[in-house]
């Protein structure tokens, strides 16, 4: 009997330290910062990074980092998430944190691309909000509306648009802002949305010329935004784009899928390409709801003037080597393409691990 109770005793305890082991929220993307005191242990570390709610347990921590031989932790501010397993977060305490708070600075960094949750997060990470209350402001009806009557030219398409997972996605113009203690959260988010406009203007006769919605060329800019490196190339991408899109034909681009899943992943699988959602271009034809992210002006540009749009073009492949990007008439002389780059992108691991 107390073999048998031993046994139990050991299941149960080898359980929860695999399950400490885990990331403590694999999918949440917040960010919390915390103080490594000067000569912390790795077991006080352990200690501060559960009380943070950063991990699981801290004993498993100190018992890991130990048994792994992860040390050399270094005191300092840092940005973790609970989504990082402990080996993530042992690296990063080895690396040094920094000697002042890196969170709340009132900067906001609106980066080129960058979704709206990825915004939120760069929200809360600096102001006194939260990343909810930001994403859920997007989607305000009432403050919609106000800014829809100060910026008619910019939102009347995204107003009427279904769908969309944020109303605003697209309408945050990458810069930096500053938010001040008196700061609202309203105020920012204009403030945003202000700058997109005073950007758009030059070209809204434009894209009203072209027949195209604000919100269909921002959505476009945003597959454009990603999947090109170069101006050059972001304006033959988008000729490729419209190209197809005259074809109707599926625009198939892993960055609407990705928008799709709602994470972030290095490989897109078979299995990813069947999400159900009206943002997955390998499902349905079209642009999509609404913008995939906040494209750059470079972007937009290129959006509204594509290069060798007469040649024809319907595919591209991209060597992510030499960033070169190919592009074919048809999918014979694209499947050559797809080959070759991978063909190269073979050799090159294989010299890698000589």
């Amino acid at each position: 009997m107390v073999v048998l109770l031993f046994v139990a005793f050991c299941g149960v305890a080898y359980n929860y330290v695999q399950g400490a082991l885990k990331p403590l929220h694999p999918n949440s993307s917040q960010q919390i910062q915390v103080q490594i005191p000067a000569g912390s242990t790795s077991k006080q570390i352990g200690n501060i990074l559960e009380k943070k709610k950063i991990i699981k347990n801290g004993f498993v921590f100190d018992y890991y980092t130990r048994t792994k031989k992860l040390g050399g932790f270094k005191s300092g501010y840092y940005v973790l998430k609970p989504s990082m397993t402990l080996t993530q977060i042992a690296k990063e305490l080895a690396k040094g944190g920094s000697a002042t708070a890196l969170m709340n600075t009132g900067r906001v960094v609106v980066r080129e691309g960058a979704t709206a949750d990825q915004i939120g997060d760069e929200v809360a990470l600096n102001t006194k909000y939260s990343k909810q209350a930001f994403l859920n402001l997007l989607n305000d009806e009432s403050f919609l509306k106000e800014l829809q009557a100060k910026y008619p030219e910019l939102l009347d398409s995204a107003m009427q648009a279904k769908d969309v997972r944020y109303r605003l996605e697209g309408y945050l113009y990458p810069a930096t802002y500053t938010a001040s203690k008196k700061t609202t959260l309203k105020e920012l988010v204009t403030e945003m949305v202000a700058t997109t406009n005073q950007h758009l203007q030059p070209y809204y006769a434009e894209i009203k010329d072209k027949k195209y919605t604000v919100h269909e060329v921002l959505t476009m800019a945003s597959l454009v935004e990603r999947e090109g490196a170069t101006d050059d190339d972001r304006r033959m991408i988008a000729g490729v784009f419209w190209n197809r899109i005259d074809k109707k034909m599926k625009l198939q681009t892993d960055v609407a899928v990705l928008y799709a899943l709602g994470h972030h992943k290095e490989v897109v699988t078979y299995k990813d390409l069947e999400v159900d959602s009206p943002y997955n271009l390998y499902k349905y034809e079209g642009y999509g709801p609404g913008p995939y992210n906040n494209p750059s002006l470079s972007a937009i540009k290129a959006t509204l003037n594509p290069k060798d749009r007469d040649k024809g073009y319907l595919y591209f492949v991209a060597d992510i080597h030499s960033k070169k990007v190919y592009y074919s008439k048809d999918y014979d002389e694209h499947q050559k393409n797809v080959e070759m780059v991978q063909a190269k992108t073979d050799a090159s691991k294989k010299n890698e691990n000589k």
